[in-house]
C-alpha cells in the first residue's frame, strides 16, 4: 500500500472518459465512476442498461468488477460525473457498495465539497455488523 494523493481533476476527467462508454439506448444518461486505489491504481466503470430496467448495472457497480479484476484491495476515493461533466452521485445501492469496498473513510465527489461515506451513506451496515 502506497500513501496515496487524491487527484481531484484527474479522477473527473477519467469519470467522464468512462461515461463515454456507457450503454444507455433507454435512459440517455451516460454515467461514468473513477475512483482511486489505496496501491495508486485508478479503475473506472460504466453505466450498461438493459430493456427490463431493474436489471441495468450503474457506473459504480461495472467499477466495483473492474477493481477486484485489476487486484482489489480498498477504495481511496470516487468521483461520479455524466458524459457532459456534471456532478452525479451514487444511487443508495452504489453507496452500499463503494462502502463495502472502501470503508467510511472513502472519499466521495458531492455537490457540497469532499466527504467522507461516512457522511454520505451515515450509519451505514457494513462487514463488521455481521456475526
Amino acid at each position: 500500500m502506497v500513501d496515496v494523493v487524491v487527484d481531484w481533476e484527474l479522477l473527473r476527467a477519467k469519470a467522464v472518459e468512462a461515461a463515454q462508454a456507457a450503454y444507455c439506448p433507454y435512459s440517455g444518461l451516460r454515467v461514468g465512476a473513477a475512483a482511486v486505489c489505496d496501491d495508486g491504481r485508478i479503475v473506472v466503470g460504466c453505466n450498461v442498461e438493459n430493456a427490463a430496467y431493474g436489471v441495468g448495472l450503474c457506473a459504480e457497480c461495472t467499477l466495483a468488477g473492474q477493481f477486484f479484476l485489476t487486484g482489489g484491495g480498498k477504495l481511496v476515493a470516487l468521483a461520479c460525473r455524466s458524459g457532459t461533466g456534471e456532478l452525479l452521485m451514487p444511487c443508495g445501492r452504489c453507496r452500499q457498495v463503494i462502502y463495502e469496498l472502501g470503508g467510511g473513510a472513502c472519499l466521495i465527489d458531492t455537490p457540497a465539497g469532499v466527504r467522507p461515506m461516512t457522511s454520505v451513506l451515515p450509519d451505514a451496515f457494513g462487514p463488521e455488523d455481521l456475526p
